[in-house]
């Protein structure tokens, strides 16, 4: 049986290799050269791996942004450039990111990604119920080792993430729901989740009064039965990600966790997870 918390463990401290291009401004210059401004740009190039997505199927899979917030960005996107070109750029931008902050230079890069790429690669074998994570499975691996390792993070990612969607939605929360809750933990200050995700505020008013109403939240906290269902959700998360990580032997598990946390601080040490609002 796979150790949910090394898994656990294994994901979240390698997260940051992938969580940075969403931050860093070499992707926001290389998503500019196209024509696509920020916004514009994280949501084409995170659908891109659909092809000329439609601002239907990013509000279905990315899940917690405002509908209209998706719209402004999407099918205009396509009038400047293509997926193929948002893909190169994306690539592009990760490589001079990483390498900026020295991530191609860790002695144990290579060992890392191989540890990875098996993972991501069992992933591949569970396409069902993943729609975001089968379409970013379909595109090529990278021979560039640092970007197979970032590659890698983020077919765990996606594959992660839409396990987490199916655990939401089970669970009757929808993806303001989530944010909301998500602020109500402390872990990530809900006036950033408010201007990223773009929801009008008396939305998120009327979804905060709505979660009151069901016993989950008391004021702006999580209620016990509030951070019981937090709890159950991400521990269903955890349960559906381990399909992938099951390509590793327990050791191997446990090694990962531990080099992942080396690239993991690196990242975050270098500053490429720095957003401001």
């Amino acid at each position: 049986m796979t150790d949910v918390r090394l898994a656990r463990q294994s994901w979240r401290r390698l997260e940051p290799v992938h969580g940075m291009i969403y931050f860093v401004p070499e992707a926001a210059e290389r998503y500019a050269a196209l024509g696509l401004e920020p916004q514009a740009g994280y949501f084409a190039s995170r659908g891109a791996a659909f092809g000329t997505v439609s601002p239907e199927l990013v509000i279905a899979t990315f899940y917690n942004f405002c509908p209209t917030l998706v719209r402004r960005a999407l099918p205009a996107a396509w009038d400047v450039t293509t997926p193929e070109k948002v893909i190169e750029a994306r690539l592009d931008a990760v490589g001079a990111a990483l390498r900026r902050a020295g991530i191609h230079e860790i002695p144990v890069l290579a060992e890392t990604t191989a540890l990875a790429r098996r993972a991501a690669e069992r992933a591949v074998e569970h396409l069902q119920g993943r729609p975001l994570f089968a379409a970013h499975a379909a595109l090529p691996w990278p021979d560039d080792p640092l970007l197979e390792l970032w590659h890698a993070q983020t077919l765990l990612r996606e594959f992660r993430g839409d396990g987490h969607v199916a655990a939401l939605t089970a669970e009757g929360i929808g993806g303001l729901d989530a944010l909301i809750l998500h602020g109500a933990t402390g872990q990530m200050p809900t006036v950033f989740l408010k201007v990223s995700r773009g929801w009008p505020e008396e939305e998120w008013a009327a979804a905060e009064e709505a979660l009151r109403g069901r016993g989950l939240l008391d004021g702006d906290e999580l209620t016990e039965e509030g951070g019981a269902l937090r709890q159950r959700i991400e521990a269903r998360t955890d349960e559906l990600a381990l399909p992938a990580y099951a390509a590793l032997s327990d050791d191997e598990l446990a090694r990962l966790a531990e080099l992942a946390r080396i690239f993991g601080r690196a990242v975050v040490d270098a500053g490429l997870l720095t957003f401001s609002l």
